[in-house]
């Protein structure tokens, strides 16, 4: 007599919502169905209700998720610890090179999102105020006046939604190759060769 076979696990509830964020950055938010997820992630539909209570409630913990990975880590960048605005510059431009530290194409699949949800819209507003205000205590933490705070940070996120939304696709060396240029037009002040040499050595090889 066979054995009654096993139930197929659950999984877990980060498989479902890594695969929810992987279809909305790849197909959009109406691509994100229960069981376009179970077939991803080569579950049972039954297997979704265990974590969400319904695709809103999915829907919430992948917004949660992006204002944690990418406001969150922008946040964090500028409370780093920094001798000078160009060192803290430098850590908050890791964010725009290593995407452990920021997901852009969740963030341009967020933004295309909110397009046609007004509550998301709002979240998307208040996440943008949250990483301006981010660099622009950065800015005042350094001397910089409110007034330059303001202007300066405003410039430094325009800057990366700009590079989002355009899509922009560059060589990986030549961007690199850009962010001390970035820095000294950000700040007003050229950053140091030493500045240079340690925010290059988390970024290039060899």
């Amino acid at each position: 007599m066979s054995k009654p076979t096993s139930p197929r696990p659950r999984g877990s509830r980060d498989l479902w919502l890594d695969a929810a964020l992987d279809l909305l950055v790849s197909s959009g938010i109406d691509a994100v169905k229960i069981m376009p997820l179970a077939r991803a992630v080569d579950q049972t539909r039954t297997g979704f209700y265990w974590y969400f209570k319904d695709l809103g409630a999915l829907h919430d913990a992948m917004v949660e998720t992006w204002e944690a990975r990418n406001t969150g880590q922008i946040q964090a960048r500028c409370e780093a610890p920094a001798k000078t605005i160009n060192t803290a510059l430098f850590n908050l431009m890791d964010c725009w090179l290593n995407p452990t530290l920021f997901d852009a194409r969740l963030d341009l699949a967020i933004r295309n999102w909110a397009r046609n949800d007004a509550t998301l819209a709002g979240r998307l507003d208040a996440a943008d105020n949250a990483r301006i205000a981010a660099v622009h205590d950065m800015f005042l933490r350094f001397g910089y006046s409110r007034e330059q705070a303001d202007v300066r940070s405003l410039t430094v996120i325009y800057t990366q939604v700009g590079y989002l939304s355009m899509e922009v696709e560059e060589d990986p060396v030549a961007r690199v190759n850009r962010v001390p240029h970035y820095v000294e037009m950000f700040s007003g002040q050229p950053p140091t060769q030493a500045e240079i040499a340690a925010f290059m050595a988390r970024h290039t090889s060899g």
